[in-house]
């Protein structure tokens, strides 16, 4: 029976490998290493059973790399296993997703809010066991939402109790943090988080009823998307309601310099409160950025039906958007973080696979490390925000988000040099997670055509 199980183990994982060794000695490499410090030239790196080592055995494959870049595997902050059906409803994605974040180099997500939150947890039991290749998931629990909701697929909690126990429940099914939505009370907010933190997990938020400077009072770890929805600059701001669409018309007037801004900043990094950058969906809601945004790999990975709904979603945010200049607001979005990481704030990155579907799972990543060099970041900043900052924050800094030895051999080797041109990102010839060398043409064949589907 054992062998039956391994055997199976070994036949999921086979037709993505590679590289079939032991022991790989990548040579004459440039390493981009995660920790934000500069890239050096002509290295030699040893991945022994899954860990970077000081050496290799006699015997172990070299690879010659000249040419070619090491950065650290991503690590998704805001990658979710679902994608937008239309009508306010989501599929999960648990067979298509999980290869395109890895062949893009993502080998570490924090889902950041689940919809179908026992399949998450179980599709990580079986990428931990070899039985299907993706990244390594950390499991944020189902949505903490309150009354109002936009979607019937979360749960409204009902006063500060029932957003306890919700978390209590979760936390015992192995979710590792939770993430607070748009119609919650203060109240809510205050006991899923003290809740949260009596079982030593973290809270992020996407909020609207809740300003960010109130979630930080209230002791919250992380906030998600930055001023595309703090709702705080509205003048018309009423205690514990979400004026969504009034409060992104008055981002309109607002500069990244208000001092109102910069005491929001202050808050967030007096009470150590992180930033997930979220910026490719964004993007994908400007009309001008269309042919940067729906590209033909977003194209080729979609089902018929999920390819008609994008281009039909983004002709008709198009038109509904002409109100609201996206590009100004996404350009206040990338001073807002340039800002914030200035001022000593934690700043994370993820693609937030949602939106009118063209930031897709891996693809959106890769888009979100470019965007954020658009911002002002250098290569070697956005990198690490995107590696070293997210394994910061899960407490896996030890492990993943750099290179260095005894680490896991979780790397991204690319053509070419993202240190110079930030796009060479795109450029993956093969992904390790864990030690194991994927190929990320394969594993993006095998789910062409199934995004929308599973």
């Amino acid at each position: 029976m054992l062998l039956a199980i391994l055997l199976a183990v070994e036949a999921a994982l086979k037709p993505f490998v590679k590289i079939d060794a032991p022991a790989v000695v990548l040579e004459h490499v440039r390493v981009i290493d995660g920790t934000g410090a500069p890239p050096r030239e002509d290295q030699t790196l040893y991945i022994v059973e899954g860990k970077l080592a000081a050496s290799a055995p006699a015997g172990a494959q070299r690879i010659d790399l000249r040419d070619h870049t090491v950065f650290p595997g991503l690590v998704g902050m805001h990658d979710h296993i679902f994608y937008p059906a239309g009508g306010a409803i989501f599929h999960e994605m648990a067979r298509s997703f999980p290869r395109l974040y890895l062949a893009a180099g993502v080998t570490t997500i924090r889902t950041a809010g689940s919809i179908e939150p026992y399949t998450d947890l179980e599709l990580k039991r079986e990428i931990d066991s070899g039985k299907q290749p993706g990244p390594r998931m950390y499991v944020t629990g189902p949505y903490i939402e309150g009354k109002g909701t936009w979607t019937p697929q979360m749960h409204q909690v009902r006063g500060p109790d029932d957003a306890r126990r919700t978390v209590e429940f979760w936390a015992g099914q192995g979710a590792t943090s939770f993430k607070l939505y748009n119609f919650l009370t203060r109240a809510e907010a205050g006991a899923a988080i003290d809740a949260a933190h009596k079982l030593g997990l973290k809270v992020t938020g996407h909020l609207c009823s809740i300003g960010f400077t109130e979630a930080a009072q209230l002791g919250i770890d992380d906030l998600e998307h930055g001023l595309f929805v703090d709702t705080e600059f509205f003048a018309g701001k009423k205690p514990d309601e979400c004026p969504a669409q009034e409060a992104l018309k008055a981002l309109q007037t607002l500069s990244a310099g208000d001092p109102r801004v910069g005491a929001m900043i202050a808050e967030l990094v007096k009470r150590r409160v992180a930033v997930t950058s979220t910026l490719a969906v964004f993007e994908a809601a400007a009309p001008a950025r269309f042919d940067k945004v729906v590209t033909p790999r977003v194209l080729d990975a979609l089902s018929p039906d999920a390819r008609s709904n994008l281009l039909a979603r983004h002709t008709g945010g198009a038109q509904r958007e002409d109100r609201l200049d996206v590009e100004a607001l996404l350009k206040l979005e990338m001073q807002f973080e340039r800002a914030f990481a200035k001022a000593g704030g934690q700043l994370l990155a993820g693609c937030d696979p949602t939106g009118n579907g063209a930031a897709l799972a891996g693809y959106g990543d890769q888009r979100e490390v470019e965007l954020l060099v658009e911002a002002g970041f250098t290569p070697i900043e956005a990198l690490k925000i995107a590696s070293f900052d997210g394994a910061l924050w899960l407490g896996a800094q030890e492990r993943i988000g750099a290179i260095g030895q005894g680490r896991d051999a979780d790397l991204v080797v690319v053509k070419g040099d993202p240190s110079r041109n930030i796009s060479d990102i795109e450029k993956i010839e093969i992904v390790f997670k864990e030690g194991v060398a994927y190929d990320p043409q394969k594993l993006v064949e095998s789910v062409r055509g199934l995004v929308g589907i599973r």
